[in-house]
């Protein structure tokens, strides 16, 4: 006993002494053993005594002072090395790019750390200001493979907590550089993002990189991570140095000892659910900063849980939940996660359907799931349902989703059974039991009554089957309810059971019943449509008669078109006026009334009239226009707007003289060429208490053609009603007719193949060859 005590205080003072000579020269334990055994040998010392001298040059820390206790090294002859420091002499600070330097200040710092959490501390405060690295993680491989984070710094506890475990699988960078055995410089972020599951939350907080293997003589044992916000390659002094940096740091955490796993390890709990028979999983909530739960990770999982995503149950283990089944992060599962985790009371979900992929081949299956929480964790196990577990549920999905139920009677030992769906119907309690089928009609209104008694006493007394709608009292009101049944006979031919289903009908029949009474509704507007239509038509037809045929007028030829809408059922308040005056001149008018029906016809014949008599007793153009727009203003009853051109034809001076209220111009055509009038200022009718008119004039040669319009004529919505104008003026300009029915083509080629949804109103005029 008392050689096995000598032999570990020795083997544990040797191990801290080639700590402290790793750390300071950077070499291998094996370089540092040798490196203690030659000095103890050239100074005739045993190796406890070399190694307790290298330990005792350890200089004692300022009282009151961060700075490291310096470390003074021995040279051959017992004195300070070269280079070295002397003890209570602080070291001259090294040039930023003189690595040996800052290694050796390094060392000195590493000596006196005590855990691998110290450690990465140490390391973020000699390598911030030499390679601009803004946090360290120090992971250990566990026996099972996985990698377990021992120490960070520069990361917040939150997503430390996250990262706590690392899988063995490929996908993340620390347990790639372990496996290989090399560093892996992620410089590239956006590249190295595709490769690699980044750290960070959002990963985008540490731009570049560096896991570095520990080299330990063997297989490595820790992974050195290094972190940086800034982005780009790692210049060659910082890789040299963070390279020296990770076999520093070699002999230190030997020190410390090797990781252990807990007691109730992954190994363990991954036997357990290996044994288990159905899906299960043992989830870990990963948090975010804010404490909120944002996935889970997957510690342990049975064998028919990996089935359901193509993995067997070990690959999942180490991934996250969403990572495998990202389509449950809508469903219900995903919040009963939560509520779980927060209340601790187990969730039963309803069966869902989920496709499994058995050998490559996608396969829909029926599952059922169950969540439970385990200390800070969750159980997460289902259950796949056989095919008649499945073809029960379809069953219970058809009743639920046809609002229907099954019932059955047996009439010789007068027992019955109702689905569960048939007492929801009927609003029955179900300690209550089902009804005889005898009893079955006083469950019905009065009205219905007698139907139901007469289909029941033929379906038991002759098994003639029945199909009957009836109404039925529950607390959420009266229902419409149908009942199909038959009824099963033994040899003789006599009913011995009776089995159908009981239908609720109740949003089909409300449905109905809507339907008619809308139809109604629409038969009785369209009754009434129809009547205002015929009323403002004859209205039409009598304030507005139609000429047969050309008019003559103050030596023009007039020919007048009006062509009512196809669409709807209202009369619109198009209209015209051609006259000649008793000074020999012409009127030419042309105006469309906003609206339609019987007020539109009304306030069409009170414009047309009363222009009309303002122009033949001698008002202006404008004049008149003023004085309709104030007549429009004060109807009470006829209250609307009206656009309008008018137009005065001086027959000795071949002058038109015209004006505008808000209309579309006149088009001339002029020696095969077609163009519109210049419109003088003009504004809508009833739309201003002060508005102003002007006129414009034109004179007429002979052969020319003038055409007055409405916009039923151009208006083609949506389009713009520009392309409607220039339609216009290509047809008429093409049109070099003058028969008497001129107009007929023009038209046509216009509104050809196009439903008219305004009325249409045509003024066209000529100037005949002899008027010259």
């Amino acid at each position: 006993m008392d050689r096995l005590r000598d032999l570990a205080a020795t083997s544990a003072v040797l191990e801290r002494a080639k700590g402290v000579e790793m750390a300071l020269r950077g070499c291998s334990a094996d370089a540092a053993r040798e490196a203690l055994l030659q000095r103890a040998k050239a100074r005739r010392r045993t190796l406890l005594e070399e190694c307790w001298i290298t330990l005792g040059t350890l200089g004692p820390a300022v009282p009151g002072s961060d700075r490291t206790p310096e470390l003074a090294v021995a040279g051959p002859s017992g004195g300070p090395a070269s280079g070295s420091t002397v003890p209570g002499v602080p070291a001259a600070s090294p040039a930023p790019d003189d690595v040996p330097a800052a290694l050796a200040r390094l060392a000195r710092a590493l000596v006196r750390v005590a855990s691998p959490q110290e450690l990465t501390r140490c390391l973020l405060e000699h390598l911030g200001p030499e390679t601009a690295a803004d946090a360290v993680l120090l992971y250990a491989r566990l026996p099972s493979g996985a990698l377990e984070l021992v120490g960070q710094a520069g990361v917040e506890e939150a997503l430390a907590a996250q990262w706590q475990r690392l899988p063995p699988v490929s996908g993340l960078a620390a347990p790639d550089a372990l496996r290989a055995g090399e560093p892996r410089w992620l410089e590239d972020f956006d590249r190295d993002r595709e490769r690699y599951l980044l750290i960070g939350d959002p990963p985008e907080r540490w731009r570049s990189r560096a896991w570095l293997p520990v080299p330990d003589g063997q297989a490595p044992g820790f992974c050195l991570g290094v972190l940086r916000r800034r982005g780009g390659a790692f210049p060659p002094d910082d890789r040299e140095r963070l390279l020296a940096v990770a076999g520093l740091c070699a002999g230190r955490l030997r020190a410390f000892g090797a990781r252990q796993e807990p007691a109730g390890d992954a190994d363990a709990v991954q036997r357990v659910f290996d044994a288990l028979p159905v899906g299960a999983m043992l989830l870990t909530p990963l948090r975010s900063p804010a404490g909120e739960v944002q996935d889970y990770r997957i510690d342990a999982a049975t064998e028919p849980a990996g089935r359901a995503t193509g993995r067997t149950g070990p690959e999942l283990v180490g991934r996250r939940f969403l990572e495998c089944f990202p389509a449950l992060a809508g469903e219900p599962l995903w919040p009963a996660c939560l509520e779980a985790l927060t209340t601790g009371r187990p969730y039963e979900g309803e069966p869902f359907a989920h496709q499994d992929v058995v050998a490559g081949t996608a396969e829909l299956a029926t599952y059922s799931v169950r969540v439970a929480p385990l200390g800070g964790g969750l159980v997460l196990t289902w259950l796949r349902h056989g095919s008649s577990d499945r073809q029960e549920q379809r069953l219970a999905d058809l009743q639920r989703l046809g609002n229907l139920g099954w019932v059955n009677w047996n009439l010789v030992t007068h027992e019955a059974g109702w689905s569960t769906q048939v007492f929801a119907i009927f609003g029955r309690d179900h300690a209550l039991g089902p009804v005889r089928l005898t009893e079955l009609p006083g469950l019905c209104l009065p009205e219905d009554r007698p139907a139901l008694a007469r289909a029941v006493r033929e379906l038991v007394a002759e098994g003639r089957p029945c199909d009957v709608p009836f109404r039925t009292r529950t607390p959420v009101g009266v229902r419409h309810l149908r009942i199909a049944a038959e009824a099963a006979t033994d040899a003789d031919g006599t009913p011995i059971e009776v089995h159908g289903f009981v239908q609720d009908l109740t949003a089909r029949r409300r449905v109905e019943l809507a339907l008619v009474e809308s139809e109604r509704a629409m038969l009785s507007q369209h009754d009434v449509l129809r009547a205002e239509r015929a009323l403002a038509a004859q209205l039409q037809h009598a304030l507005l008669p139609l000429p047969k045929g050309r008019l003559r007028l103050a030596g023009l030829r007039v020919e007048v078109s009006y062509l009512p809408a196809q669409s709807g059922v209202h009369v619109g308040g198009d209209w015209f006026s051609a006259i000649e005056l008793p000074d020999g001149d012409a009127l030419l008018v042309v105006g469309d009334v906003a609206g339609h029906g019987v007020d539109a016809v009304a306030t069409m014949a009170q414009l047309r009239f009363t222009a009309k008599g303002m122009v033949i007793t001698g008002s202006s153009l404008t004049g008149a226009l003023t004085r309709l727009n104030t007549l429009l203003l004060h109807s009470r009853d006829t209250h609307g707007t009206a656009t309008l051109v008018l137009a005065r034809y001086e027959r000795a001076r071949h002058r038109l003289v015209w004006a505008q209220a808000g209309h579309l111009p006149p088009l001339l055509v002029r020696d095969g060429t077609a163009r519109y009038l210049d419109r003088p200022r003009g504004m809508l009718l009833g739309a201003t208490p002060s508005p102003a008119f002007e006129e414009a004039e034109c004179v007429l040669r002979p052969g020319d053609r003038l055409v007055l319009y409405t916009d039923g004529l151009v208006e083609r919505p949506p389009e713009n009603i520009d392309r409607g104008l220039e339609r216009l003026a290509k047809a008429a300009a093409a049109s070099v007719t003058d028969t008497p029915d001129s107009l007929g083509p023009l038209l046509a080629t216009l509104l050809e193949g196009e439903e008219r949804r305004d009325d249409v109103c045509v003024l066209d005029v000529r100037v005949p060859d002899e008027a010259a």
